[in-house]
């Protein structure tokens, strides 16, 4: 089984998909009208971001009602985290120490935030965590 490459998306098709996550099918009117009203691109290039993201693989067509196609998300919002997390966390030589390190100085990873993911980490499973912990 050939694995498939996971879609790269931009700022602007972050923000498409996300209306299309979150309304789980949608016409391109319906995604345009879910975005942010303060910066609401017009339809037209919200409709040209979602046929580039049916190329790459991110949505596809699922039916047609009058002339207006309603589209669906094939790559999951989980997906499309993880991808970007990996990108950010490839920027710092795959370490996540100087992120997290940030995430602390601003004040967005508190002790409770720590604490909760030590719990994470003592629940999986013994190799996969020995593993993580000892790749630090």
């Amino acid at each position: 089984m050939v694995k498939k490459k996971p879609v790269k998306l931009t700022r602007f098709e972050l923000d498409v998909m996300t209306a299309l996550w979150d309304l789980e099918t949608a016409s391109v009117r319906e995604i345009q009208e879910q975005l942010p009203s303060q910066k609401r691109p017009a339809y037209t290039t919200v409709q040209t971001i979602v046929y580039r993201l049916e190329e790459k693989g991110a949505v596809r067509r699922l039916k047609k009602i009058g002339n207006a196609h309603v589209f669906e998300p094939v790559v999951t919002r989980k997906a499309a985290h993880h991808r970007l997390i990996n990108e950010l966390l490839d920027l710092f030589g795959g370490s996540a120490r100087p992120l997290m390190a940030h995430l602390v100085e601003i004040g967005k990873l508190t002790l409770d935030d720590i604490k909760e993911l030590e719990g994470d980490i003592a629940e999986l499973p013994e190799g996969k965590a020995h593993k993580k912990i000892k790749g630090r």
